[in-house]
Formats: structure tokens, sequence, C-alpha cells
């Protein structure tokens, strides 16, 4: 089985000349199709800015990152963006657009796939808030929802398009324990219903238990 994400001798530093600041130390990781992979450490440690690379946010510097076997360093941004919307982003702030219903958002992730016909868009929309428990809300505006709903929204967003892999940055930080916990179990049973690889940074020690592995991150280094 290929991994979904295939990080080799991986380094990142920001800055130049004597401000340089290295980040990311030789980072070695795979995560495979169906894996749900934690990442903690103290804040500052790296986690987001190895996050963002993955998620083809940032350019990679040096080494070697690939993502569905696509090469990301060197990439040309028209492919980048490419690869980008093949991966499901989930972040502490839903980030939903407040002039569009919960379907309206939703729909915002489908247009990205020219594959997907128009007419699939109301369909598959309802069928994913659906199963994120919030059937009855497809047409309500953010503004009406609570924040664990708003969540289940972006939740929704990002796994519309059945992506391969699923990015979560901090997805319970801004909620309740009961919430948070609702949010995860979500995100586990769809990521593993439709066999997409999760790498999920948390600083939320209540949650851990849905990782089929916890990588640590210290100073800019993983320790596995």
């Amino acid at each position: 089985m290929k991994p979904t994400v295939a990080v080799s001798n991986l380094n990142h530093s920001f800055g130049k000349g004597k401000l340089l600041k290295s980040v990311l130390n030789d980072i070695n990781l795979d995560i495979y199709p169906g894996e749900i992979v934690i990442l903690t450490g103290p804040s500052g440690s790296g986690k987001t800015t190895l996050l963002s690379l993955i998620g083809g946010l940032r350019s990679v510097q040096s080494g070697s990152l690939k993502i569905l076997g696509r090469e990301l360093r060197d990439i040309s941004k028209k492919q980048a963006t490419k690869v980008r919307n093949q991966i499901g982003f989930i972040f502490q702030h839903h980030n939903l657009l407040k002039c569009l219903t919960a379907y309206g958002n939703v729909r915002m992730s489908l247009k990205l796939h020219p594959e997907i016909p128009t007419w699939e868009y109301r369909q598959r929309a309802e069928n994913i808030l659906r199963a994120v428990g919030i059937a009855d809300f497809v047409d309500t505006y953010p503004e009406k929802l609570s924040g664990g709903q708003q969540q289940r929204v972006a939740i929704a967003r990002a796994l519309v398009a059945q992506p391969k892999l699923v990015l979560a940055d901090e997805p319970t930080a801004s909620l309740d324990s009961k919430t948070g916990r609702d949010v995860v179990n979500i995100i586990q049973k769809l990521a593993k219903e439709e066999g997409c690889s999760v790498m999920l940074v948390t600083h939320d020690n209540r949650i851990l238990d849905i990782a089929d592995r916890i990588v640590q991150m210290e100073d800019g280094c993983l320790k596995l």
C-alpha cells in the first residue's frame, strides 16, 4: 500500500541571514490510507508549519514531500492548486462564509471539482450534512448556528468531495468537551468509511484515543 503522505528529510526555515531560524529538522513521516495520525507537541514546536507544508499552503524548501504520489517540491502553482483541491482542511476557526447557508458553504468545496456535475451538488451536500448530524440546518446561515454546529458544517465542507487526505488543525480548541468529542467522532467515522488519511494537530488530550498513531513534535523534530 502506497502512503497518502510521504515526507522524507524535510527541513524548513523562516527568515534570512542572521535572522534565519530553523523550524523543521529532518522530518520523516508516512501516513497511509485510512490512518488517523495525531500530531502533538508544545506551541512553537513546528506542528502547524508541517501541516501547512503537507497541505501545499507553503513551498517545500528542502527534502521531499509527496501527496498522493505527487512531489510538492518545485511544483508549479497550478499543480499545487490541483493537489490542494484533493485535500480536506478543517481549522480551529470554522471560517464559514456568513453570507452563505450551510449548503452554500459546503457547495463551495464542490465547485473546486469540475468532474462533479452541478446537479449532484444539492444531494451531496444534504447527504454529508446529514452524516455530521445537522440535516435540519441545510438552509440555515452560520449566525443562527451554535459553535459546534458551525464546526460540523466545516467538517462537511472538508469531506463532501471525498478527499483522500484530511488535515485538521486544533478542530476542538474552541469547543466544549462534549461538542469536541462529537466532532472528532464524526471525523473518525467518516474518515474510516471513506478510507481517507487524517492528520490532526491538537493539544486536546481528551481526543487522543481516536488516533491509530500519535506523533510528538519537539523543537522542530518528530519523536516517533
